[in-house]
Parts: structure tokens; C-alpha cells; sequence
């Protein structure tokens, strides 16, 4: 089973739902598209937080920081 996903794969993908911000907590758990998540997990960071695990939730892919921080950048978002 493959897990990681390439950039370009990841970035079509951020209109998509059916993806996850965990990282502990779960009450500060959020659901929704690739784009919606990744925007959160931004401001958590931005913030001082841990920005959190993004995982696809049918098939758990796990996105490590430099992918996140790939898709910040494509979103327009500052890398902090």
C-alpha cells in the first residue's frame, strides 16, 4: 500500500473532501477538505500550536512537514 503522495498528486487534491487534522486532541479534531485542513493546521501553527496530523480518512495517508508546508505555499499561505 502506498502512502505518501507526490506534490502535484496533493495538490490536485486540496478541493477534496474526506480528510482529518488530529494531533491529541480530539475535541480540536477538524474534518473536511484537503484545503480546509491544512488552512487550520496553519493557524495552529501560527499561533504556536502544533499545526497537527493531516490524514486522509479512508485511506490515512499521513503528510509529513515538508508536504504541509509544500501546500501552504501553493494555498498562498506563509511558510512560518
Amino acid at each position: 500500500m502506498r502512502n505518501k503522495l507526490t506534490h502535484d498528486e496533493l495538490a490536485k487534491q486540496l478541493n477534496a473532501p474526506g480528510w482529518r487534522l488530529g494531533g491529541g486532541q480530539p475535541e480540536k479534531a477538524v474534518t473536511g477538505t484537503l484545503g480546509e485542513v491544512l488552512t487550520e493546521s496553519h493557524f495552529r501553527k501560527r499561533i504556536g500550536d502544533h499545526p497537527g496530523k493531516i490524514e486522509q480518512i479512508e485511506t490515512a495517508i499521513e503528510l509529513d512537514m515538508f508536504q504541509i508546508e509544500q501546500l501552504w505555499q501553493h494555498l498562498g499561505l506563509p511558510t512560518i
